[in-house]
């Protein structure tokens, strides 16, 4: 089991940057694929990024594609979202997610861990 604490969200304008990161606690960390995915009041859970337990594969949704980064620390249990060119639309609570499995990344209900989210607010 591994439980998730996300951290980095807060109240920014458009063009700018964030970096979010989820720290894992165990310590089989590695063993662990992990998502980003978040969700607008209103809207259905999206999905935003993921990467495998090695960070060898990683993929991002076509939203964010190109402004969005994911990558992880395996000796930090850490898994980082680099958010540039930040738009108002990117405005969501934003949750990481853990799963063993790697195939279905896009969809929610196949991850097992999540965190409580982080709420990335963009102004315009």
């Amino acid at each position: 089991q591994v439980q998730l604490v996300e951290s980095g969200g807060g109240l920014v304008q458009a063009g700018d940057s964030l970096r979010l990161s989820c720290t894992a606690s165990g310590r089989t960390f590695s063993t662990y694929h992990m998502g980003w995915f978040r969700q607008a009041p209103g809207n259905e859970r999206e999905f935003v990024a993921a990467i495998s337990n090695s960070g060898g594969d990683t993929y991002a949704a076509d939203s964010v594609q190109g402004r969005f980064t994911i990558s992880r620390d395996n000796a930090k249990n850490t898994v980082y979202l680099q958010m540039n060119s930040l738009k108002s639309d990117d405005t969501a609570l934003y949750y990481c997610a853990a799963r063993l499995g790697f195939t279905g990344v896009r969809i929610w209900q196949n991850y097992n861990y999540w965190g409580q989210g982080t709420q990335v607010t963009v102004s315009s």
